[in-house]
């Protein structure tokens, strides 16, 4: 059998679960500590996980820098007859070159934004002519020195 509930005992029932409610606003310290814990928990065990992919990262976002960079020369080649000189560098895919040789069909607004640095914040290098092809671009990876083994390994476009 359902009790009957009259218009007052309903109304005072809301009234003290609104009034329980407005008395609760926070959280206990209690509460607080254990979502810290449980928190400080996840990260002991995801961040070792994730800690040896960084590098892995850099290196594939250097070399996708440098694809992007690359792609960015062969557009200046097409509309110039030639690509950069050594000496006007990178820069002039961004802003056209004062120096000579002249870039006579220079595209308005350049050839990318901005120049991007490698992901140890580092300038790629260009060189024209390069050792290993017509020009070499690349990052000297994490050492920031020629050579180098896994993460200080040069990352190029060879």
């Amino acid at each position: 059998m359902v009790p009957h509930i009259t218009k007052g005992e309903s109304m005072r029932h809301t009234s003290y679960s609104t009034q329980r409610l407005r008395n609760n606003k926070g959280f206990t310290l209690i509460e607080l500590l254990i979502v810290i814990a449980i928190i400080a928990l996840l990260a002991s065990v995801l961040v070792p996980k994730l800690a040896g992919r960084t590098d892995d990262a850099r290196r594939v976002t250097a070399q996708a820098e440098i694809h992007q960079i690359e792609s960015a020369l062969e557009l200046y080649r097409l509309d110039n007859g030639r690509l950069p000189t050594t000496e006007q560098g990178l820069q002039a895919l961004v802003t056209k070159p004062t120096a000579a040789p002249e870039a006579k069909s220079y595209r308005d607004g350049g050839y990318i934004k901005r120049l991007p640095v490698d992901p140890w914040k580092l300038p790629y290098t260009y060189i024209i002519p390069g050792k290993r092809g017509e020009f070499d671009l690349f990052s000297y990876g994490a050492d920031g020195v020629e050579g180098g083994e896994k993460n200080n390994a040069d990352i190029g476009n060879w």
